[in-house]
Protein backbone atom coordinates (compact mmCIF):
# COMPACT_ATOMS: atom_id res chain seq x y z
CA UNK A 1 0.00 0.00 0.00
CA UNK A 2 2.82 2.38 -0.84
CA UNK A 3 0.53 4.95 -2.47
CA UNK A 4 -3.03 5.52 -3.59
CA UNK A 5 -5.10 8.24 -5.19
CA UNK A 6 -8.48 7.05 -3.83
CA UNK A 7 -8.01 7.45 -0.09
CA UNK A 8 -10.98 7.85 2.25
CA UNK A 9 -9.69 10.11 5.01
CA UNK A 10 -13.01 9.84 6.82
CA UNK A 11 -12.13 6.24 7.74
CA UNK A 12 -9.75 7.58 10.37
CA UNK A 13 -12.49 9.63 12.02
CA UNK A 14 -12.58 13.26 13.11
CA UNK A 15 -11.83 15.25 16.25
CA UNK A 16 -12.64 18.74 17.49
CA UNK A 17 -10.32 21.67 18.08
CA UNK A 18 -12.57 24.31 19.58
CA UNK A 19 -15.32 25.09 17.07
CA UNK A 20 -13.48 23.24 14.29
CA UNK A 21 -14.01 19.55 13.55
CA UNK A 22 -11.23 18.13 11.38
CA UNK A 23 -10.26 14.79 9.90
CA UNK A 24 -7.55 13.09 11.91
CA UNK A 25 -4.98 13.24 9.10
CA UNK A 26 -3.91 16.75 8.15
CA UNK A 27 -0.87 18.27 6.50
CA UNK A 28 2.22 19.94 7.99
CA UNK A 29 3.69 22.68 5.79
CA UNK A 30 7.21 22.82 7.25
CA UNK A 31 8.84 20.94 4.37
CA UNK A 32 7.56 23.43 1.81
CA UNK A 33 10.44 25.77 2.70
CA UNK A 34 14.04 25.27 1.63
CA UNK A 35 16.66 23.04 3.28
CA UNK A 36 16.65 23.37 7.05
CA UNK A 37 13.21 25.03 6.80
CA UNK A 38 15.04 28.15 5.61
CA UNK A 39 14.65 30.12 2.41
CA UNK A 40 12.53 29.26 -0.63
CA UNK A 41 11.94 25.73 -1.94
CA UNK A 42 13.90 24.42 -4.89
CA UNK A 43 10.64 24.00 -6.84
CA UNK A 44 7.90 26.44 -5.85
CA UNK A 45 5.48 25.05 -8.44
CA UNK A 46 5.85 21.59 -6.88
CA UNK A 47 5.11 23.04 -3.43
CA UNK A 48 1.94 24.65 -4.76
CA UNK A 49 0.97 21.36 -6.40
CA UNK A 50 1.37 19.42 -3.13
CA UNK A 51 -0.93 21.81 -1.28
CA UNK A 52 -3.58 21.63 -3.98
CA UNK A 53 -3.32 17.84 -4.04
CA UNK A 54 -3.76 17.76 -0.26
CA UNK A 55 -7.00 19.74 -0.46
CA UNK A 56 -8.18 17.64 -3.40
CA UNK A 57 -7.57 14.51 -1.31
CA UNK A 58 -9.87 15.84 1.40
CA UNK A 59 -7.42 17.29 3.92
CA UNK A 60 -9.10 20.00 6.00
CA UNK A 61 -6.33 20.84 8.51
CA UNK A 62 -3.03 22.54 7.60
CA UNK A 63 -0.34 23.24 10.20
CA UNK A 64 2.11 26.02 9.41
CA UNK A 65 4.11 28.92 10.85
CA UNK A 66 5.41 32.22 9.59
CA UNK A 67 8.86 31.35 10.97
CA UNK A 68 9.09 28.55 8.40
CA UNK A 69 11.25 30.17 5.75
CA UNK A 70 10.62 32.66 7.34
CA UNK A 71 7.35 33.72 5.65
CA UNK A 72 7.88 31.24 2.80
CA UNK A 73 5.37 28.52 3.64
CA UNK A 74 2.54 30.92 4.46
CA UNK A 75 3.07 32.79 1.21
CA UNK A 76 3.00 29.52 -0.73
CA UNK A 77 -0.16 28.42 1.09
CA UNK A 78 -1.82 31.69 0.11
CA UNK A 79 -0.70 31.36 -3.50
CA UNK A 80 -1.93 27.79 -3.74
CA UNK A 81 -5.20 27.90 -1.84
CA UNK A 82 -6.55 31.44 -1.37
CA UNK A 83 -9.50 31.98 -1.27
CA UNK A 84 -9.56 29.08 1.15
CA UNK A 85 -12.16 26.29 1.22
CA UNK A 86 -14.81 26.95 3.84
CA UNK A 87 -14.02 23.75 5.73
CA UNK A 88 -10.24 24.32 5.91
CA UNK A 89 -8.74 24.88 9.36
CA UNK A 90 -5.37 26.65 9.33
CA UNK A 91 -3.23 26.32 12.46
CA UNK A 92 -0.07 28.37 12.93
CA UNK A 93 2.46 28.83 15.71
CA UNK A 94 4.38 31.75 17.16
CA UNK A 95 7.27 32.48 19.56
CA UNK A 96 10.36 31.84 17.41
CA UNK A 97 12.35 33.61 14.71
CA UNK A 98 15.18 32.70 12.37
CA UNK A 99 18.65 34.15 12.58
CA UNK A 100 20.82 35.05 9.57
CA UNK A 101 22.45 31.61 9.66
CA UNK A 102 19.09 29.82 9.88
CA UNK A 103 19.35 29.36 13.65
CA UNK A 104 16.15 29.07 15.69
CA UNK A 105 15.81 31.88 18.21
CA UNK A 106 13.20 32.68 20.89
CA UNK A 107 10.76 35.49 20.09
CA UNK A 108 8.47 35.43 23.11
CA UNK A 109 8.12 39.10 24.09
CA UNK A 110 4.74 40.81 23.86
CA UNK A 111 5.77 42.90 20.86
CA UNK A 112 7.29 39.90 19.07
CA UNK A 113 4.16 37.78 19.58
CA UNK A 114 1.84 40.54 18.37
CA UNK A 115 4.04 41.10 15.32
CA UNK A 116 4.10 37.37 14.61
CA UNK A 117 0.31 37.11 14.62
CA UNK A 118 0.04 40.06 12.24
CA UNK A 119 2.73 38.53 10.00
CA UNK A 120 0.73 35.30 9.83
CA UNK A 121 -2.47 37.17 9.03
CA UNK A 122 -0.81 39.18 6.27
CA UNK A 123 1.11 36.34 4.63
CA UNK A 124 -1.82 33.94 4.77
CA UNK A 125 -4.27 36.58 3.57
CA UNK A 126 -6.58 36.17 6.55
CA UNK A 127 -8.59 38.50 8.78
CA UNK A 128 -8.65 35.96 11.61
CA UNK A 129 -6.53 32.85 12.27
CA UNK A 130 -8.40 29.67 13.19
CA UNK A 131 -5.86 28.47 15.78
CA UNK A 132 -2.59 29.93 17.01
CA UNK A 133 -0.23 27.68 18.96
CA UNK A 134 2.19 29.26 21.39
CA UNK A 135 5.36 27.18 21.13
CA UNK A 136 7.31 27.36 24.35
CA UNK A 137 10.97 28.15 23.74
CA UNK A 138 12.00 27.47 27.34
CA UNK A 139 13.37 24.26 25.87
CA UNK A 140 14.57 24.36 22.27
CA UNK A 141 14.39 20.64 21.55
CA UNK A 142 11.85 19.48 24.09
CA UNK A 143 9.62 20.79 26.89
CA UNK A 144 11.23 22.59 29.82
CA UNK A 145 9.53 24.15 32.80
CA UNK A 146 9.06 27.91 32.92
CA UNK A 147 6.07 30.20 33.09
CA UNK A 148 4.12 30.83 29.87
CA UNK A 149 1.49 33.03 31.54
CA UNK A 150 2.68 36.27 29.94
CA UNK A 151 2.78 34.83 26.42
CA UNK A 152 -0.59 33.08 26.57
CA UNK A 153 -2.12 36.26 28.01
CA UNK A 154 -0.88 38.18 24.96
CA UNK A 155 -2.56 35.68 22.64
CA UNK A 156 -5.75 35.75 24.71
CA UNK A 157 -5.85 39.55 24.27
CA UNK A 158 -5.51 39.12 20.50
CA UNK A 159 -8.28 36.52 20.67
CA UNK A 160 -10.57 39.05 22.37
CA UNK A 161 -9.72 41.51 19.61
CA UNK A 162 -11.01 38.99 17.06
CA UNK A 163 -7.69 38.20 15.40
CA UNK A 164 -7.52 34.62 16.73
CA UNK A 165 -10.39 32.13 17.13
CA UNK A 166 -8.67 29.53 19.30
CA UNK A 167 -5.39 29.03 21.14
CA UNK A 168 -3.19 25.96 21.46
CA UNK A 169 0.22 25.35 23.00
CA UNK A 170 3.29 23.42 21.87
CA UNK A 171 6.49 21.96 23.34
CA UNK A 172 4.96 22.15 26.81
CA UNK A 173 4.68 20.29 30.11
CA UNK A 174 1.55 19.35 32.03
CA UNK A 175 2.28 22.20 34.45
CA UNK A 176 2.36 24.70 31.59
CA UNK A 177 -0.90 23.33 30.17
CA UNK A 178 -2.58 23.87 33.54
CA UNK A 179 -1.15 27.40 33.71
CA UNK A 180 -2.43 28.26 30.22
CA UNK A 181 -5.90 26.90 30.96
CA UNK A 182 -6.29 29.42 33.76
CA UNK A 183 -6.07 32.14 31.10
CA UNK A 184 -8.05 30.76 28.16
CA UNK A 185 -9.39 27.55 26.62
CA UNK A 186 -6.62 25.43 25.13
CA UNK A 187 -7.94 23.49 22.14
CA UNK A 188 -4.82 21.50 21.23
CA UNK A 189 -1.41 20.47 22.51
CA UNK A 190 1.46 19.89 20.06
CA UNK A 191 4.49 17.97 21.38
CA UNK A 192 7.03 15.48 20.13
CA UNK A 193 5.66 11.96 20.42
CA UNK A 194 6.18 8.75 18.49
CA UNK A 195 6.89 5.04 18.89
CA UNK A 196 10.34 5.73 20.31
CA UNK A 197 9.48 8.78 22.44
CA UNK A 198 6.59 7.99 24.77
CA UNK A 199 7.08 10.59 27.52
CA UNK A 200 3.59 12.01 26.89
CA UNK A 201 1.69 8.73 27.28
CA UNK A 202 -0.12 9.78 30.47
CA UNK A 203 -0.70 13.31 29.15
CA UNK A 204 -2.32 12.01 25.96
CA UNK A 205 -4.69 9.80 27.94
CA UNK A 206 -5.66 12.70 30.21
CA UNK A 207 -6.22 15.05 27.28
CA UNK A 208 -8.36 12.40 25.57
CA UNK A 209 -10.60 12.21 28.64
CA UNK A 210 -10.94 15.99 28.55
CA UNK A 211 -11.68 16.12 24.82
CA UNK A 212 -8.50 18.03 23.92
CA UNK A 213 -6.65 17.32 20.68
CA UNK A 214 -3.04 16.15 20.79
CA UNK A 215 -0.91 16.80 17.69
CA UNK A 216 2.41 14.90 17.66
CA UNK A 217 5.35 16.16 15.66
CA UNK A 218 8.41 14.22 14.44
CA UNK A 219 6.61 10.86 13.97
CA UNK A 220 9.97 9.27 13.06
CA UNK A 221 12.24 11.59 15.06
CA UNK A 222 15.01 10.30 17.33
CA UNK A 223 14.86 6.59 16.58
CA UNK A 224 17.97 4.53 17.37
CA UNK A 225 19.22 2.12 14.65
CA UNK A 226 17.76 -0.83 16.56
CA UNK A 227 14.40 0.88 16.95
CA UNK A 228 14.35 1.84 13.28
CA UNK A 229 15.19 -1.75 12.32
CA UNK A 230 12.25 -3.08 14.30
CA UNK A 231 9.89 -0.59 12.66
CA UNK A 232 11.22 -1.45 9.21
CA UNK A 233 10.77 -5.18 9.83
CA UNK A 234 7.14 -4.69 10.84
CA UNK A 235 6.53 -2.44 7.85
CA UNK A 236 7.98 -4.97 5.43
CA UNK A 237 5.68 -7.69 6.75
CA UNK A 238 2.67 -5.42 6.28
CA UNK A 239 3.73 -4.29 2.79
CA UNK A 240 3.87 -0.71 4.04
CA UNK A 241 6.51 1.95 4.58
CA UNK A 242 7.96 2.68 8.04
CA UNK A 243 6.32 6.11 7.99
CA UNK A 244 2.93 4.57 7.21
CA UNK A 245 3.26 2.15 10.13
CA UNK A 246 4.40 4.94 12.49
CA UNK A 247 1.44 7.08 11.48
CA UNK A 248 -1.04 4.20 11.69
CA UNK A 249 0.21 3.40 15.19
CA UNK A 250 -0.42 7.00 16.26
CA UNK A 251 -3.96 6.86 14.87
CA UNK A 252 -4.64 3.67 16.81
CA UNK A 253 -2.92 4.97 19.96
CA UNK A 254 -5.69 7.42 20.95
CA UNK A 255 -8.73 8.98 19.26
CA UNK A 256 -7.65 12.54 20.16
CA UNK A 257 -4.39 12.29 18.18
CA UNK A 258 -4.33 14.37 15.00
CA UNK A 259 -1.57 13.83 12.44
CA UNK A 260 0.24 16.53 10.44
CA UNK A 261 2.82 14.66 8.34
CA UNK A 262 4.60 16.94 5.92
CA UNK A 263 6.15 16.42 2.52
CA UNK A 264 7.07 18.37 -0.60
CA UNK A 265 6.12 15.46 -2.90
CA UNK A 266 2.66 14.47 -4.10
CA UNK A 267 3.76 10.82 -4.12
CA UNK A 268 4.84 10.97 -0.49
CA UNK A 269 1.64 12.85 0.34
CA UNK A 270 -0.42 9.94 -0.98
CA UNK A 271 1.73 7.46 0.95
CA UNK A 272 1.17 9.39 4.18
CA UNK A 273 -2.57 9.61 3.63
CA UNK A 274 -2.75 5.87 2.94
CA UNK A 275 -1.66 5.28 6.55
CA UNK A 276 -5.25 6.05 7.50
CA UNK A 277 -6.36 2.82 5.84
CA UNK A 278 -3.67 0.67 7.48
CA UNK A 279 -5.00 -1.26 10.47
CA UNK A 280 -2.22 -2.78 12.53
CA UNK A 281 -2.87 -6.38 13.70
CA UNK A 282 -2.37 -7.40 17.31
CA UNK A 283 1.02 -9.07 16.74
CA UNK A 284 2.39 -5.99 14.98
CA UNK A 285 1.08 -3.72 17.74
CA UNK A 286 2.77 -5.89 20.38
CA UNK A 287 6.11 -5.68 18.58
CA UNK A 288 5.79 -1.94 18.03
CA UNK A 289 4.96 -1.35 21.69
CA UNK A 290 8.39 -2.69 22.56
CA UNK A 291 10.26 -0.12 20.46
CA UNK A 292 10.40 2.55 23.17
CA UNK A 293 12.39 0.21 25.44
CA UNK A 294 14.98 -0.71 22.84
CA UNK A 295 18.32 1.05 22.74
CA UNK A 296 21.14 0.97 20.22
CA UNK A 297 23.76 -1.67 20.97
Amino acid sequence: MSSTSTIDLAKSGTFKMGSHTVKRIGYGAMQLAGPGVFGPPKDRAAAVAVLRAAIEAGIDHIDTSDFYGPHVTNQIIREALHPYPGDLTIVTKVSAKRGPNAEWMPAMSKDELIAAVHDNLRNLGLDVIDIVNFRSMHGLHGPAEGSIEEQVTVLADLQRQGLIRHIGISNVTATQIAEARKITEIVCVQNQYNLAHREDDALIDQLAKEGTAYVPFFPLGGFSPLQSSTLSDVAARLNATPMQVALAWLLQRSPNILLIPGTSSVGHLNENLAAGELKLPADALAELEGIAGKKAA
